[in-house]
């Protein structure tokens, strides 16, 4: 995957790490994406939204459409929910999970990325999984998604996913969560694979290293850049989808860039450069979308309590 740097123009901004970072979770995505396929296999997809007059074009098998996860698809963090599955199976202490609460709450009331608390997150699950096996974590990941994220995927934001589905093109997530979780929930939504953090494993055993770095910003951009050449796409027929202005290097790679639940950085630039923009947060924009708003609001305010209460009690 190394080589395939080169098959497509690259911002300076990136660096080593991020490049290594991008590939590496390419490469996961497509090994991961078979399976996915396989899971799938008889299944169709339900409830496929109509589409929009002009996009997605139907039968474009070089265009495909690439989503951020945390605050795009899914409600919060993952990395929070996949945390509070584990602490449920004895992974870790009482104050790591009123640590999650904590940054999960942060993250709901900002509604964007803080990169300090997104990286003492990542750092506290790498040292959870140290030692443990691959495949123990992909089975409890499956669990976990049941539990805690299923009822949190956005419905608008999943009917976007849908609607390229429909038109025959591939769908990824991209996200800075691990990988292996990452897979879990887009074969649950029946997306096509995806791309996240590569945590370096041994002889199927995590070390508690990065391959690379995390997927954020740049490395994202760079995983959607290796992907698409190792897949064949056009990424001007692309569309990508997130809520973070750290994803403008994503979202400025294709050419249909679409702004979700966006932070006031992101909505600011989206509109400089006329990029579409959907919100499913308030009454007043859900409504305007067509989606439940006491169903979507109730579940943010609800989170959002319940992570600041946890963090009371436990302190």
């Amino acid at each position: 995957m190394a080589a395939l740097g080169w098959l497509t123009p690259r911002r300076r901004s990136a660096t080593a790490r991020s490049v290594l970072a991008g590939e590496a979770s390419a490469e996961a995505a497509r090994k991961s994406s078979q399976d996915v396929l396989d899971a799938q296999d008889g299944q169709g997809v339900e409830n496929a939204p109509a589409e929009e007059p002009v996009f997605p074009v139907l039968g474009d098998v070089r265009a495909a459409a690439f989503f951020d996860l945390d605050n795009t698809v899914m409600q919060g963090a993952s990395i929070f929910h996949f945390g509070r599955g584990l602490y449920k199976r004895k992974f870790f202490e009482t104050r790591d999970l009123a640590r999650f609460a904590w940054q999960q709450a942060w993250f709901r009331l900002a509604g964007s990325e803080d990169p300090e608390h997104m990286q003492e997150a990542r750092d506290s699950a790498l040292s959870i999984v140290k030692g443990h096996r691959v495949a123990e974590l992909q089975s409890i990941g499956e669990e976990i998604y049941d539990e805690y994220m299923a009822e949190r995927i956005w419905p608008g934001t999943r009917a976007l996913a849908e609607a390229h589905l429909a038109a025959g093109q591939k769908v990824w997530l991209v996200t800075a969560a691990p990988v292996e979780i990452a897979t879990v929930i887009a074969r649950r939504l029946g997306l096509t694979g995806a791309l996240g953090t590569v945590a370096e494993s041994v002889d199927g055993v995590y070390t508690g290293k990065l391959v690379g770095e995390p997927l954020h910003g740049p490395a994202k951009a760079e995983a959607v850049r290796a992907l698409a050449a190792a897949e064949g796409l056009d990424l001007a027929r692309c569309a990508a989808y997130s809520d973070s202005h750290n994803d403008i290097p994503m979202l400025s790679l294709v050419g249909h860039p679409y702004a979700i639940n966006p932070d006031n950085k992101l909505r600011r630039h989206a509109r400089e450069l006329d990029w579409r923009l959907r919100d499913y947060r308030t009454a007043r924009k859900a409504a305007k979308v067509g989606i439940p708003a006491a169903a979507g609001v109730g579940a943010v305010a609800g989170g959002t309590v319940a992570a600041i209460a946890l963090h009371r009690r436990r302190r």
